[in-house]
């Protein structure tokens, strides 16, 4: 089996080296550089090479590891103090290089901003060749057409121009020239459109991204049953606004959370995960609109006024009323607290008490829902569920330094005085505080749900991009550009000699297989007309064979 290369006229833009003017070039006889304008000129070129974009693409999948693998800001906040605490020496160094905020890290920004201009470089030349190609005429036909990977040669008592008139027919959907005795045909050209629609869709849909990364926000809030919340600046726990975002102005819309309620399954081997998350909201577009209500679910989101609100996760809020020395109820409210783990839901929390008229309180504790005994006599939580909640807190007296900036997860204790560890608490158990500071009472509990606001005006601009991306990339797979010449001569026995020769620009097992149906094809077509020609020749069907020699070279 004889093996035939096929090699793509494409012309190279670089240098040639011996053309002088090379780094390794010679003017006057002295060695010259490439030069400011040189060096420019070879990082673009391989700034814009396919290989510098895949390699960025690449390394832009892979910075994005990190992203998906710590806890990020834009997500919750609150995953990423849990992970500071559990890990307070390598946090600061992840922090350092921005691994809690991946996607608007400088570095992450930096490989972005490259792949697009590598694209860009690269795409648009492209395009305009290609645009060149499908104005330009078919390739001029070979000489020998015998050497190409598909070849047939058959006679017919057809004449020249009969024969060529037949091919036109036969070559349908083919771009066709006629160049003397022969024809020279292309299809395919869809090929490098779908190539060139693909790229130019990244393109797309990197922009959009960008667009909606510049002009767009996402913020992290939590609120506790029965608590409302407000689209302004101060309302969020955390919000990251794009550059050009105007945080004054942001959707006047409000929400309150009626109700949640998490369940979670009870038997088997599955028990204790999440079986569904339902939260209940009222909500208004603007103070003047009319109310709403809407049942808010994991992957359901809220859409108000252009912003989709995610339920991302709940916790425990435990209830807590506190008295000063004198009896006085300084605190009343419900503190959320951060859970350990999904498995259990044990939580930790802080309260501060500021204002009790003396001395300042504060409280580490830990949150139980469903406490329960080990064998070795401690407590744990053996359900997320709020079966068994309970309470255990330890106690402290002083200066909560309020004044400094600080975590409402934390609670600095280096001015203050501990007063011991309280029992275990239930549902409306109450702790004396020593020396008569006064009491903590555990009155109850709440759920809290923590969401994401976002807007991105760019999601549908997006989603085009990504649709047109998948048509290109469908169309370079499934269309393949083939090249089909067709050559008539008449012989000296007085028949003409017609040779079909065909060139698949893709390895495609399927290309000698359809050269081979349209040589089929049009011997059948001038069989045909033989027949017509000659009233003793009974008509015949196509025949499964082209007459006489039939040359492929696979």
């Amino acid at each position: 089996m004889s093996t035939t290369t096929t090699t793509d006229d494409d012309t190279g833009s670089g240098a040639g080296p011996g053309d002088g003017t090379g780094a390794g070039g010679r003017e006057g006889g002295q060695p010259r550089g490439l030069g400011p304008l040189g060096w420019l000129r070879w990082a673009w070129r391989v700034l814009t090479s396919m290989r510098t974009a895949l390699i960025l693409l690449f390394l832009l999948a892979v910075g994005a590891i990190p992203g998906s693998i710590l806890p990020q800001n834009v997500v919750s906040v609150d995953e990423v103090n849990t992970y500071v605490r559990e890990n307070p020496e390598l946090a600061p160094w992840l922090d350092r290089f921005y691994l809690f905020d991946v996607f608007s890290s400088p570095w992450y920004a930096a490989i972005y901003l490259l792949l697009f201009v590598s694209l860009a470089g690269c795409v648009f030349p492209r395009a305009v060749v290609h645009a060149r190609a499908v104005r330009a005429r078919p390739v001029h036909t070979p000489r020998n057409l015998g050497r190409m990977p598909y070849a047939a040669t058959f006679t017919t008592g057809a004449d020249p121009e009969t024969v060529l008139g037949q091919a036109r027919k036969v070559l349908k959907g083919y771009r066709i020239e006629r160049y003397g005795d022969s024809l020279s045909s292309e299809t395919g050209y869809l090929r490098e459109a779908g190539n060139v629609l693909f790229h130019l869709a990244l393109l797309g849909l990197l922009l959009a991204l960008a667009a909606g990364s510049f002009f767009g926000y996402r913020g992290n809030m939590l609120l506790v049953e029965g608590d409302g919340f407000a689209n302004t600046l101060p309302s969020y726990d955390a919000i990251y606004p794009g550059h050009w975002t105007d945080t004054d102005a942001l959707e006047p819309f409000t929400l309150h959370l009626d109700d949640f309620e998490a369940s979670f399954i009870e038997d088997g081997d599955l028990r204790g995960q999440a079986e569904s998350y339902v939260a209940e909201l009222t909500y208004k577009e603007s103070p003047e609109a009319e109310e709403a209500r809407h049942t808010l679910e994991v992957n359901h989101p809220l859409t108000v006024d252009g912003v989709q609100v995610y339920l991302l996760g709940h916790g425990y809020a435990p209830e807590f009323e506190v008295r000063n020395a004198d009896g006085e109820v300084v605190f009343d409210q419900a503190v959320p607290f951060l859970f350990r783990e999904t498995a259990t839901f044990t939580s930790d929390g802080v309260v501060k008490v500021p204002d009790t008229g003396g001395e300042e309180l504060g409280f580490v504790g830990v949150f139980l829902p469903s406490a329960a005994e080990t064998p070795e006599g401690d407590l744990v939580s053996d359900f997320p569920g709020a079966e068994n909640p309970r309470v255990t807190l330890e106690g402290y007296r002083g200066d909560l330094g309020m004044l400094d900036p600080q975590s409402v997860y934390q609670l600095q204790t280096s001015g203050m005085e501990e007063l011991g560890s309280s029992p275990v608490l239930g549902i409306g158990d109450s702790w004396d505080l020593p020396d008569g500071a006064g009491s903590i009472t555990f009155t109850g509990y709440s759920e809290y749900i923590s969401l994401q606001t976002n807007r991105d005006g760019a999601r549908v601009p997006a989603l085009a991009a990504a649709t047109l991306a998948v048509l290109g990339l469908v169309t370079t797979l499934f269309v393949r550009p083939r090249r089909v010449w067709v050559r008539a001569t008449r012989g000296a026995d007085g028949r003409t000699r017609v040779e079909l020769s065909g060139l698949g620009k893709t390895e495609v097992a399927g290309n000698n297989a359809e050269f081979h149906e349209l040589t089929t094809e049009l011997a059948g077509r001038l069989r045909n007309d033989e027949s017509d020609d000659n009233p003793r020749n009974p008509r015949s069907s196509t025949p499964s064979d082209p007459p006489e020699s039939t040359t492929t070279r696979e």
